[in-house]
């Protein structure tokens, strides 16, 4: 596609939604609503070493108002202006749970919806956490829930972690991390 002109139509604190007029693989053109999101980091914190038999994780019970309730997450946040992933990372982390990281590693970034929104989301693996200081957002209510990964693959199993990042997140650990099985 070839981007023809593009609209603000809203500026706001999280996000901003802009009108943009493409030309589409064919040569048609058409107007397409687009959220623009400046990106965000989203941490998987280990509490064990990976290879432990049940390594344990700080998973998040966080209320969530588009979800109308308390769901399952990761700690995870947006990009501050000029702030790498990395950076986003360790500072979410420490933000949400208290705690630091002293090795984050990349996993991977992905597209959270690309057919109307450019956010992509970078996932780290957090490791040898020490105590540190949260600093949570007064929309936050978080509770801390250190979670074995034989219940993390329940909760996954059963339907109860629906946060599209974390379940990114956990399913990659699990595939090519090798938790709990050894190396």
């Amino acid at each position: 596609m070839t981007l023809h002109s593009s609209e603000r139509r809203y500026t706001g604190r999280v996000i901003n939604l802009d009108v943009d007029t493409v030309r589409f693989p064919d040569g048609s053109s058409g107007q397409l609503e687009m959220v623009r999101h400046p990106g965000a980091a989203a941490v998987v914190p280990l509490l064990d070493d990976l290879h432990a038999p049940d390594p344990r994780v700080l998973l998040l019970r966080q209320f969530r108002h588009a979800a109308d309730g308390v769901i399952w997450e990761i700690p995870a946040g947006r990009k501050d202006a000029g702030e790498t992933p990395l950076a986003c990372a360790h500072r979410e982390l420490e933000e949400e749970t208290g705690m630091r990281a002293g090795r984050m590693e990349f996993l991977t970034s992905f597209f959270t919806t690309p057919g109307f929104t450019d956010e992509r989301i970078h996932l780290y693996l957090a490791s040898e956490l020490t105590a540190g200081q949260h600093a949570r957002e007064g929309d936050e209510f978080i509770e801390l829930v250190p979670t074995p990964w034989s219940a993390i693959r329940r909760l996954i199993a059963g339907g109860e972690i629906v946060d599209g990042k974390t379940l990114v997140a956990l399913l990659y650990v699990d595939a090519f991390r090798a938790i709990g099985r050894g190396a």
